[in-house]
């Protein structure tokens, strides 16, 4: 029983974006003709699905800690995992894996470091300060916590692979950053939709909270175009290979989820096939412009 507690408050099913945003993050090193060291690709996605894992954790104890979890109304894609509420007696587990998983990013980024220099650091404090702010502070910050999301997964993991695969920092890895900052951003805007009343009244102020779900929808397809001017300015640029336009056909997906938002705004929970499309959206453009760099 503590076993799949732990597991459940994971959010198993959220950590295949880690993978993909790791495997663009290696396209951008194999399209700059550099060797891959499988060893230290291993650590650094051990490293990536640890700080995934640690802050689920972390924002599951602390929505349970602050009563959040017991006045969400869960989908799957938005609300918590609900395993605390039914397991009160697992909380202080669940808060040390959040700290055990976090204790462990420090020490694969102080190995890095170590192999790399101080020009990682920037990326690794950020990385940090991020992870253990998101539940207490970012969510209080509505721009913030707008981009924070696409922050963490769109440049500091791919372009934080990239560099320690590399050794360098490149610009290939900072434009194909762009497309999972966007689309991270847009998953988690979304979500939040859902969860407006419930994240009000535990002190939250994201965006939607703030702005609304119409403003926020709008964000929602400007980001979207934005994603895709990247794509097309990254192969008409030459940075992209031409096989990366495949990446803008999940695209026309976001399209369809912005319907959903328009219709039903703080009642998206109530569709859960939008919540849904909008996750194969940022796991399927990601993939495909990572396979494209490796394979362009």
């Amino acid at each position: 029983m503590s076993g799949r507690v732990l597991l459940q408050s994971m959010r198993g099913p959220f950590l295949v974006l880690t993978p993909v945003c790791v495997l663009l993050g290696v396209g951008t090193v194999v399209a700059n003709n550099a060797p891959v060291d499988w060893s230290l690709l291993i650590l650094c996605l051990v490293g990536a699905l640890l700080a995934h894992v640690s802050v689920n954790a972390l924002n599951e104890y602390a929505d349970f800690r602050s009563g959040l979890d017991l006045a969400t109304v869960r989908t799957p894609f938005s609300g918590g995992s609900g395993a605390l509420p039914q397991h009160p007696e697992m909380a202080r587990a669940v808060l040390a894996l959040g700290v055990a998983t976090l204790v462990g990013v420090i020490l694969v980024g102080l190995y890095f470091l170590q192999q790399h220099g101080l020009a990682l650091l920037p990326l690794g404090l950020a990385g940090l300060l991020l992870m253990v702010s998101y539940t207490g502070w970012v969510n209080r910050h509505p721009f913030i916590c707008l981009i924070a999301p696409g922050l963490g997964f769109g440049v500091l993991m791919v372009v934080g692979t990239q560099y320690v695969l590399q050794g360098q920092y490149s610009p290939l890895s900072l434009l194909a950053a762009v497309v999972p900052f966007f689309l991270v951003n847009n998953l988690l805007l979304l979500n939040q939709y859902p969860d407006i009343e419930a994240d009000r009244d535990a002190g939250r102020r994201h965006f939607p909270i703030t702005y609304g779900t119409a403003t926020s929808t709008v964000v929602y397809g400007f980001f979207v175009l934005l994603t895709i001017a990247t794509i097309v300015a990254g192969v008409l640029s030459g940075y992209f290979p031409r096989l990366s336009l495949v990446a803008l056909l999940p695209m026309s997906l976001a399209f369809y989820v912005m319907r959903g938002a328009i219709r039903h705004g703080a009642a998206i929970g109530d569709y859960p096939r939008y919540l849904g499309a909008n996750v194969a959206v940022v796991l399927l453009t990601t993939l495909l412009l990572g396979v494209s760099l490796v394979l362009g």
